[in-house]
């Protein structure tokens, strides 16, 4: 499935780094629960990335909307922008959101 089929959608992800954890290789904290959709693949082969916004609370799984896609322009590793249902948020929030990680890749918020 193309990566923009996603925009709009309810999708069901695993989250194997919660919210406040440290990541594995270069050190930093996550911000909000990454994790990624289960038995899909993306360019970089692994399976597609995924940001949860607007839950305060380390997480295992969720089941919420795409509202945005960052897509990276020098990298071949987008993420899904995942909210509860019903939450919106500006591309300036997002941006915050993610900035801890997305600071080091120039990349665009893609809307439906």
């Amino acid at each position: 499935m193309n990566i923009k089929n996603y925009l709009g959608k309810v999708v069901d992800i695993v989250v194997d780094r919660p919210l406040g954890s440290l990541h594995p290789e270069y050190g930093f904290i996550y911000k909000v629960n990454y994790g990624y959709v289960p038995d899909t693949l993306s360019p970089d082969g692994e399976e597609i990335d995924v940001y949860v916004v607007g839950v305060a609370e380390p997480l295992e799984k969720f089941s919420g909307r795409c509202i945005a896609i960052i897509h990276r322009t020098d990298d071949d590793d987008d993420k899904l922008v995942i909210a509860p249902e019903g939450l919106e948020l500006s591309d300036e929030e997002i941006e915050k959101l993610t900035e801890f990680q997305e600071k080091w890749f120039k990349h665009k918020i893609i809307r439906k």
